[in-house]
């Protein structure tokens, strides 16, 4: 069974960092783009990060280049992403996802996560 567990959110003030975890279990990592979205009350989800767990290649939306970084520990099967200088623009859930092609990913993923909320306050 595919499992995305995501953890590490919570709520801070602007300017503050978190840094958010992406367990995965129930396929093999190595093949698969792992991407984190995220929902705001009222609005569509929306692509934050990507990473490709084979070569390591990242793409970031322009709303979160240069504050956010994703990154990917093969060994424990775990995608981070870690969220500095934080806007209340920010707040939303998070959702970790999961497939076989980054640009798939993108557009459509064939696994998500449960979410994880992340408050920023101003």
């Amino acid at each position: 069974e595919v499992q995305l567990v995501e953890s590490g959110g919570g709520s801070v003030q602007a300017g503050g960092s978190l840094r958010l975890s992406c367990a995965a279990s129930g396929f093999t990592f190595d093949d698969y783009a792992i991407g984190w979205f995220r929902q705001a009350p009222g609005k569509e989800r929306e692509g934050v990060s990507c990473i490709s767990s084979s070569d390591g290649s990242t793409y970031y939306a322009d709303s979160v280049k240069g504050r956010f970084t994703i990154s990917s520990d093969n060994a424990k099967n775990t995608v981070y992403l870690q969220m500095n200088s934080l806007k209340p623009e920010d707040t939303a859930v998070y959702y970790c996802a999961a497939d076989l092609g980054l640009l798939r990913l993108w557009v459509s993923p064939d696994y998500w996560g449960q979410g994880t909320q992340v408050t920023v306050s101003s």
